[in-house]
C-alpha cells in the first residue's frame, strides 16, 4: 500500500467541491483528515467556538460515513500550528500534505511557515485556493497595484475566467490502515458555556448540510424578492443567512455561484452575486493591505479625536450598545438579535455601526471586536473592512460625514415595526411613529402604553442632533 496523504482542514470544513479532498482521493494513497485547532495563533470569538465545535461534529460525522476518521490536535501541544501538521505527515510517514491556503495575515504565516518545515523534511504538499473565487494576487489595476474601489475591482473580476463548476465529494477514497492518535472533539477549548448559546443553537444548523439547506431555500424562496427586501430586516427571507457557512468553508463560493445564476434570471442574480464580489473584495483588501485589522486605512484618521471607550464618559455608553440598552429602538433591536441569534441583518449592522462611531465618537475597533466575539460569521476579512467602511475610514468606504439616523432608518426599512416589537417587546404597544422614537411620545401616549421611560425602557443614551453635529464638527477640524 503506498505511503498515506494528509488533508489538512481549516476554515473549509466541507467534502463538496473540496480540491485537497479530491485531490487526495485521486491519489489512491490512504486518506488521513487532520484538524488542528490553535488557540494562540488564531484566536476566534465564543460564538466562533460554539459554531465551530458543531461544525467539526458534522464534518467528522461525513467523514466518518466515508470510512475515515477525523485526526484531531491542538498546536499547542507541539509549539504552533505548523508544527503539529509537520510532526503529523513526519510520525504517519506520509508523501504529500494537500491544503487551502488561508488569506488572512496568521494564515498566510501559518502556510509560510507550514511549508518551510515540510521542505526540511523532504515531505510533498500541495496548496488551494479555494476560500475565494480568484485568487487576490492575479487582479491588478492599470499601474500594477492594487484596486482600492470596488466597481473597477469589481469589473477586473467579471474578466477573469468564469468560477469553475463546483465538484462532487470524491468516491472510492482509501482508509488508512492503522489507528491515529486523535484527541475527542470534547478536547478541544470550544464548549466553554455562553449565556447567548441557547439562542444561537435555535437559529442555526452548522455544517456542510445546514449550509446547503440554506442555499437550497434561498434559491428557491429567497433570491426572487431579495432585491425588494434585502434592505428590510423583518423579511426573514430577504437574506440568505450564508455569511457563516462561507466563513467555515462549509460551503464553496463556486457552489453558490453556479447555483445562484441556475436559480434566477440575471436581473435576480446579479444583485446578490455582486455582494459575493464584495466579499472577495474585503479579503483582496486584506491580502493587500493587513494593517486594516489594526488601524485605519485612511491614515488621516489616525488624528481623528476618538472617544476611549475605557473613559467614564464612554464606558458606560458602549455597555449599554453592546446589550441592546441605549433607548434607541433600532440599535437596541439589532443589538439583541445579535446577542440571542450571533447575527445581525445587514442594513442594522450599518445602523448599529454608525451610532457607535459617529454618534458616540468610539473608535471603530471597538465595534469590530465585540462583533469579533459575538457573530457566527466573524469573518476577519468581512468584519473588519465592514466596520471601516461604516466609520468611513477605510477605501471606498461611506464617508464619514455620512451619519445614519436611526430613526428615519427605522421608519423607511421597519416601516410597521414588526422588527422593532420583536426584539424590543417592552415598547411593542406603543404606536407608530412613536415605536422609532419612545422619547418623542407624550406622557398620555406612554401612560396608556403603561410605559415609563428610564424604568422600563431606557431614555436615549445619546442626544441625535447634537452629537451628529459633534461627530461633523470634529470630521471638519481634522480636515482643515
Amino acid at each position: 500500500m503506498p505511503d498515506p496523504v494528509i488533508v489538512v482542514f481549516r476554515n473549509d470544513l466541507r467534502l463538496e467541491d473540496h480540491d485537497p479532498f479530491t485531490d487526495a482521493a485521486k491519489s489512491k494513497s490512504p486518506v488521513i483528515p487532520l484538524y488542528v485547532f490553535s488557540e494562540r495563533d488564531y484566536p476566534i470569538g465564543g460564538a466562533s467556538r460554539w459554531w465551530l465545535h458543531r461544525s467539526l461534529m458534522a464534518h467528522k460525522a461525513r467523514l466518518q460515513a466515508l470510512g475515515l476518521p477525523l485526526v484531531i490536535r491542538v498546536a499547542e501541544a507541539y509549539g504552533s500550528w505548523e508544527e503539529a501538521v509537520a510532526t503529523m505527515a513526519q510520525d504517519a510517514g506520509a508523501s504529500c500534505v494537500y491544503w487551502h491556503r488561508g488569506f488572512d495575515p496568521d494564515l498566510k504565516r501559518q502556510d509560510a511557515a507550514l511549508i518551510a518545515r515540510l521542505s526540511a523534511k523532504a515531505v510533498k504538499y500541495q496548496t488551494y485556493a479555494g476560500a475565494l473565487l480568484w485568487d487576490p494576487d492575479a487582479i491588478a489595476n492599470q499601474s500594477g497595484g492594487p484596486y482600492k474601489v470596488f466597481t473597477p475591482f469589481y469589473r477586473a473580476c467579471l474578466k477573469q475566467p468564469a468560477p469553475r463548476p463546483p465538484k462532487g465529494v470524491p468516491r472510492g477514497i482509501v482508509a488508512p490502515k492503522d489507528t491515529l492518535l486523535s484527541l475527542k472533539l470534547n478536547d478541544l477549548p470550544l464548549c466553554r458555556k455562553v449565556s447567548w448559546a441557547a439562542g444561537i443553537d435555535a437559529a442555526w444548523e452548522p455544517g456542510e448540510d445546514g449550509a446547503n439547506k440554506a442555499l437550497k431555500l434561498f434559491c428557491k424562496v429567497g433570491l426572487k424578492s431579495y432585491v425588494k427586501s434585502r434592505d428590510f430586516p423583518a423579511e426573514d427571507q430577504g437574506v440568505s443567512r450564508l455569511s457563516p457557512h462561507l466563513h467555515f468553508g462549509e460551503i464553496s463560493p463556486r457552489k453558490i455561484w453556479h447555483a445562484i445564476e441556475a436559480a434566477g434570471s440575471r436581473q435576480a442574480a446579479t444583485p446578490f452575486l455582486r455582494q459575493l464580489v464584495w466579499r472577495e473584495f474585503a479579503y483582496y483588501s486584506l491580502v493587500h493591505f493587513p494593517t486594516m485589522v489594526e488601524k485605519s486605512l485612511r491614515p488621516e484618521f489616525g488624528r481623528f479625536p476618538w472617544r476611549d471607550a475605557t473613559v467614564a464618559d464612554a464606558g458606560p455608553e458602549v455597555e449599554a450598545w453592546r446589550r441592546g440598552r441605549t433607548g434607541i429602538p433600532i440599535v437596541d433591536a439589532g443589538m439583541r438579535e445579535l446577542w440571542h441569534t450571533g447575527w445581525m441583518h445587514n442594513r442594522v449592522r450599518m445602523i448599529v455601526g454608525s451610532l457607535l462611531v459617529k454618534n458616540l465618537r468610539v473608535h471603530w475597533l471597538e465595534g469590530a471586536r465585540w462583533f469579533w466575539d459575538t457573530l457566527v460569521d466573524a469573518d476577519l476579512a468581512n468584519n473588519f473592512m465592514g466596520w471601516q467602511w461604516v466609520a468611513g475610514t477605510g477605501f471606498d468606504a461611506a464617508p464619514y460625514f455620512r451619519i445614519f439616523n436611526p430613526v428615519s432608518q427605522a421608519q423607511r426599512f421597519d416601516p410597521d415595526g414588526t422588527y422593532i416589537r420583536r426584539w424590543v417587546p417592552e415598547i411593542q404597544s406603543l404606536p407608530l411613529p412613536y415605536l422609532f422614537s419612545p422619547w418623542t411620545a407624550d406622557e398620555a401616549t406612554l401612560e396608556r402604553c403603561q410605559l415609563v421611560l428610564g424604568r422600563h425602557y431606557p431614555r436615549p443614551i445619546v442626544d441625535l442632533a447634537a452629537s451628529r453635529a459633534d461627530a461633523l464638527a470634529a470630521y471638519k477640524r481634522l480636515r482643515l
